[in-house]
């Protein structure tokens, strides 16, 4: 690193400028602070160098969570999508997710000219080097051209570009995603700072030619027509525009023998990879080793932009050498001559061990620090972002001397996400889905604004205006449920005949509207022609409304659990407390209470190797030393 006497002064440094950085920069900038992000490359802002999509399951509710507490990924994507879908509308509402198609190119411009115009925000091109630390406290950073920048607040989103390389089979590439130059000198200084690290991997799929692809030989698959937005600010109807399709297309057996023959050329399977993948979203190599009982894997064919014609091939990323992908695409049904304008390729790249975060995302041994994103041992765009806003809020709260932001995981994905990170041992990239949150029903994606929009007004994210609109939808809801509760719907012919149109059994006497709306095959909007005194209301108030009817035994009980939960989280647990001293508990307890130190005895009971009967002993060590 360079020499220099050059030095400025902010309130929050931000590192890194994907979607966590954005979203930590944004934050910090829009609550009053002076706050720089440092980038490897403009370019690379709010890059999006894998799936051309924001949303899918689990990770939807992460987005219209981030928006409802006052971020920016939701409002972008509205503004930059090519195609809008619901998922799992099948099935029941905690685990529909809205996903969206984006334009990648548009959605980084996009999203750059929000940094760009944001005051209290400065944007430098540049890589950070040294973390500045004294006596336990982060002090700012230095930069390669030797630079120093003082802060009382850092956040660290470097995703995957610590010492990042990329391989392609026998071709490796010490680079960051594509190509984009890597940052190789700020692990060494983390390291010296007493941060543990790790390395993990990813990997994208080969971007197929558009005009090689024979698309009459897959599932078209096209976008909803009706269209959900992601923000909570967002205007419905402003957002109809014609939709590109995508399509689906599937691997066979021919498929997976070329990928079996040369499985000796994957630096999955030679050894030449040393960081872990994520078990969720693994190569079509692993799909093939780990499910060989299958004959197939669906692939989809993803539009990368309106302007380009670049395809992506979903559920095929590879780190094979070229001449296999070639050989191992041209075997599924459309892509019988396409050609690759990007190679598939895994990377490598440092991360932390998260357990080193307090759930702030603060790290424990240096004040003032804050991490989030892929730098936390995460996957994702939406689980980035989440992070980051948590991040950058806090990194906020810190400098202004106010409480920070904790969402528990009865109160959003957002606060799952977090507590799984720093309670549980990730050894893989973290990725976010709806089975891991126990509260889901309450945690849907269509609530996220009653959940969290308070919290986001008390931050100072959510104007005043956004807040009483939310008081005003509160009151709408409430009203109208109890307007069907005591509301009665007669046995007469027309309620009578109604019922029998929609294969509804007949009344034999009045019942309350709310009760006809729990039948499976009527809901709030159904039986709108024997609702003689319903007032118009907009549709996301009819949906809660109707959601809250039908499910209404349901959501009881998840607030039965919640409140059990709560109890747990309530009993808080001092940060020096010696564990090891403590009669009873097991020694792996006592190592993993150590080690962890959690905040609460929910949390300890949720730290692998920490049993029910350590729990119980812990609650006799407070009761004795209250």
């Amino acid at each position: 690193m360079i020499k220099s006497t050059f030095s400025e002064k902010y309130d929050v440094v931000v590192v890194g400028a994907g979607h966590a950085g954005c979203e930590a920069a944004l934050a910090s900038a829009r609550l009053g602070l002076e706050t720089i992000v440092f980038t490897v490359s403009v370019n690379s802002i709010a890059l999006m160098p894998c799936n051309p999509n924001i949303g899918g399951s689990s990770k939807g509710h992460l987005v219209r969570e981030v928006d409802a507490l006052g971020g920016e990924m939701g409002k972008n994507i509205d503004k930059t999508f090519i195609q809008s879908k619901m998922l799992n509308v099948s099935k029941g509402p905690a685990v529909h997710s809205l996903r969206a198609q984006a334009d990648k190119s548009d959605y980084s411009s996009s999203m750059r000219r929000v940094l760009e115009n944001q005051d209290h925000l400065t944007i430098k091109q540049a890589e950070v080097c040294e973390l500045i630390v004294e006596h336990g406290c982060v002090k700012g950073v230095r930069i390669f051209t030797g630079g120093t920048y003082y802060a009382n607040a850092v956040v660290l989103c470097t995703g995957t570009y610590l010492r990042a390389r990329c391989l392609c089979g026998e071709a490796i590439t010490y680079t960051g995603p594509n190509g984009l130059m890597a940052a190789n000198h700020l692990t060494d200084s983390l390291i010296d700072n007493g941060i543990r690290m790790q390395r993990f991997k990813t990997g994208t799929p080969a971007r197929i030619d558009k005009r090689t692809i024979d698309f009459s030989k897959m599932e078209e698959q096209k976008g909803d027509d009706n269209i959900v937005p992601f923000s909570f600010s967002s205007d419905p109807d402003s957002m109809t525009k014609d939709q590109v399709s995508c399509y689906l297309t599937y691997t066979n057996e021919n498929t997976h023998k070329i990928i079996r023959d040369n499985l000796d050329r994957s630096p999955i399977y030679s050894g030449v990879i040393e960081g872990t993948g994520p078990r969720y979203c693994p190569s079509i190599e692993d799909k093939v080793v780990r499910f060989a009982d299958k004959s197939r894997h669906q692939l989809f064919v993803e539009p990368e932009g309106l302007y380009t014609n670049e395809m992506y091939i979903s559920g095929m990323s590879s780190s094979l050498p070229e001449d296999v992908q070639v050989q191992m695409y041209r075997t599924v049904p459309g892509l019988e001559n396409c050609k690759i304008v990007r190679n598939a390729y895994a990377i490598e790249y440092d991360c932390i061990d998260p357990i080193q975060l307090k759930h702030t995302l603060e790290f424990k041994n240096i004040n003032g620090l804050f991490a989030g994103g892929q730098f936390n041992g995460s996957s994702g765009y939406e689980e980035a972002a989440a992070q980051g806003l948590v991040a950058g809020i806090n990194a906020a709260m810190y400098c202004k001397g106010r409480d920070y932001l904790i969402i528990d995981r009865s109160e959003g994905y957002i606060g799952v996400l977090i507590d799984d990170l720093v309670t549980k041992e990730n050894r893989e990239p973290y990725r976010m889905m709806t089975s891991r949150a126990e509260y889901r029903l309450l945690l849907r994606q269509d609530n996220a604004d009653l959940r969290l929009r308070r919290k986001g007004y008390e931050v100072g994210l959510i104007s005043e205006e956004q807040y009483q609109a939310l008081l005003r939808k509160e009151i709408l809801i409430s009203s109208e449920i109890e307007r069907l509760k005591t509301t009665y719907a007669g046995s007469n012919s027309r309620v009578q005949s109604f019922l029998k149109e929609k294969n509804s059994s007949p009344l034999k006497s009045g019942v309350p509207l709310s009760e006809l709306i729990c039948r499976p095959e009527l809901d709030y909007d159904l039986i709108a022609p024997i609702d003689d005194n319903r007032p118009e209301l907009s549709a996301d108030v009819r949906e809660q409304v109707n959601i809250n009817i039908k499910y209404e035994g349901y959501i009881e009980r998840q607030k039965k659990q919640v409140a059990a939960f709560k109890k747990l989280e309530s009993k808080k647990l001092s940060a020096d407390i010696d564990y090891s001293s403590i009669k009873g508990l097991r020694l792996e307890a006592a190592s993993k209470l150590d080690m962890y130190k959690p905040v609460s005895i929910g949390q300890a009971s949720r730290i692998s190797g920490v049993s029910p009967a350590d729990i119980s002993v812990l609650l006799v060590y407070l009761e004795s030393n209250k």
